[in-house]
């Protein structure tokens, strides 16, 4: 498939703000570099820590409109003026198996491993997740991924069901079956994700345990032993209501994907159901683990 970068250079402040409207006007993907070309990923979400110029770049298919792309950014303050922008056109190739060359076999506790689907594990008799995540994220490099797939690694999943909301490549869906888990629901808003879901599944063996599923065609109708959720703050927020009534009785709830400083309000959003563990934190992000009590309820 052909492709084409719009680029935009704008301050540090204007870049959480206009990745969000690249993404909603259908970029594949958004990196962001400076003026020397050096690329960061995987961003913290404090912005203020990039460049003082930020070049944020939107992948898009050749065939796209970016008269309405344009359209759409300018409808958001500050954008109202466009800042300096290009449209390049890049050289045809596979770009989402490129990094693929850096992605190296990693471990993640005692037993288990990510490893990418062309290479040999270093450890044969230990977990090793053959993982190839396509487009979708989550490859154990994010702080957020580590920090859930050493939550699997330290904990028995013997005989649990398990909920992976936010599933992405499949990581944790597949670390939790590789663990003992019998019955999977893997849940991602991205149809992307679930293909690569069903793909690594598959890679793996486990796809007979692993259930796919957009959110509003979930098919779990009793509440499960364990909930996993490496999304975001905010929506994490905004389904506490949602996830208690997904994990049982003394169930465990796992969430990532928040930062440091969230930590606190994402707590209140759930103490009323869940009884939480010390926190975990890894570079700046947390995992929040909490085991529900329904004698906690205060509604």
């Amino acid at each position: 498939m052909a492709w084409q970068e719009l680029t935009f250079e704008v301050s540090p402040s204007q870049v959480d703000t206009l990745s969000e409207l690249l993404c909603d006007a259908g970029a594949a993907s958004v990196t962001y570099k400076d003026n020397t070309d050096t690329p960061i990923y995987e961003p913290a979400a404090d912005a203020s820590d990039l460049w003082a110029s930020t070049c944020v770049v939107g992948l898009f298919d050749a065939g796209t409109d970016f008269d309405a792309v344009l359209a759409l950014i300018q409808q958001r303050e500050p954008f109202s003026n466009l800042p300096p922008y290009r449209i390049t056109d890049l050289k045809e190739q596979q770009w989402e198996r490129l990094w693929m060359d850096e992605f190296k076999p990693m471990r993640f506790g005692e037993r288990l491993w990510i490893c990418p689907t062309e290479t040999t594990p270093p450890e044969p008799d230990a977990l090793n997740i053959m993982l190839d995540p396509g487009l979708a994220f989550g490859t154990g490099t994010h702080p957020t991924t580590a920090l859930c797939l050493e939550w699997i690694d330290q904990n028995d999943l013997d005989h649990k069901t398990v909920i992976d909301f936010g599933c992405g490549s499949g990581i944790l869906a597949i670390g939790a079956a590789m663990s003992g888990a019998t019955s999977i629901e893997a849940i991602d808003i991205d149809p992307q994700a679930l293909l690569a879901t069903n793909s690594n599944a598959a890679q793996n063996n486990v796809a007979s345990k692993i259930t796919t599923a957009l959110p509003n065609e979930a098919t779990a109708l009793t509440a499960v032993d364990c909930l996993l959720a490496n999304i975001l703050a905010n929506p994490i927020m905004e389904l506490a209501d949602y996830f208690s009534t997904l994990v049982k009785h003394n169930g465990i709830i796992v969430l990532s994907g928040i930062l440091s400083e969230q930590a606190t309000q994402v707590v209140s959003a759930y103490d009323q159901w869940f009884e939480f563990q010390p926190i975990a934190e890894k570079e700046g992000w947390v995992r929040l683990v909490a085991s529900r009590n329904t004698s906690r309820n205060k509604s």
